[in-house]
């Protein structure tokens, strides 16, 4: 039983940490659309659509990496179970499936703490429920799933407690499928970014031409007849070109 202990040792805390890592990037994920679909004013004044984007991309590329190794390493370690019933009395496995339970359940307290503290001070919104329920949901499927763990441990498992243990993954995991389609309908594919990236970079190219138009009419007093007046090798003036087809701008 010990000969694969090192094995057994890295391939769980493989499954913790990339746990970790994808419930922080779905929640992270699931926030973002809440905060584009329920906007408050009061927090969003001065924040537009678009600015939500990046962490949205971000999130998208840990869990489309990141959720499939932990699949995988669950997915190994339980079928190594199954194969060496013995492994289930592992103490690194029992730590960290207690701790993981520990961890989860001092996510729920503090989850209903917050909520119970915004409704006291009358600030309970829509979006805020949602972001909570969200934290709920994270915690709690990871409460409910490690906790069957370790029951089914310490008792004899059942046709549908077996069933559900197996069946509950599944549906975790539509879950985050559809969380990270919907992110490229909302955040757009890598081709519709591309082309926002070449109009962020006109607008950046439009503002350096503003301010050297400025200080033309602030040294010579007039406006210069066309952008070819503006270059001057002394003040390392070079006039932008569009960043796609290399043409001046007018």
């Amino acid at each position: 039983m010990n000969k694969n202990l090192p094995r057994d040792v890295f391939l769980y805390l493989l499954a913790i940490i990339t746990l970790v890592v994808s419930a922080v990037s779905f929640g992270i994920l699931v926030f973002q659309y809440i905060n584009i679909y329920f906007p408050d004013i009061l927090a969003d004044h001065y924040f537009s659509r678009s600015s939500y984007f990046g962490s949205i991309r971000q999130s998208l590329a840990f869990l489309i990496v990141v959720f499939p190794v932990y699949m995988w390493a669950s997915r190994f370690l339980r079928r190594d179970i199954e194969a060496n019933p013995e492994k289930k009395d592992l103490k690194i496995r029992r730590w960290l499936l207690y701790l993981t339970v520990f961890a989860a359940g001092l996510t729920i307290i503090g989850d209903l703490v917050a909520l119970l503290n915004t409704f006291l001070e009358g600030e309970v919104t829509t979006r805020f429920i949602l972001k909570v329920l969200t934290i709920f949901f994270i915690a709690g499927s990871v409460f409910y799933y490690y906790f069957k763990e370790l029951r089914s441990d310490e008792s004899k498992k059942n046709v549908w407690q077996a069933w559900g243990v197996r069946a509950f993954p599944w549906a975790i995991i539509s879950v985050v499928l559809a969380a990270v389609v919907l992110g490229f309908f909302v955040a757009g594919s890598p081709t519709s970014r591309r082309t926002e990236r070449f109009d962020e970079r006109r607008i950046q190219d439009l503002s350096v031409i503003q301010s050297y138009v400025i200080n033309y009419w602030q040294n010579k007093g007039a406006l210069p007849g066309n952008l070819g007046e503006l270059p001057d090798d002394i003040l390392g003036v070079v006039v932008p070109r569009d960043p796609k087809t290399g043409d001046a701008y007018e």
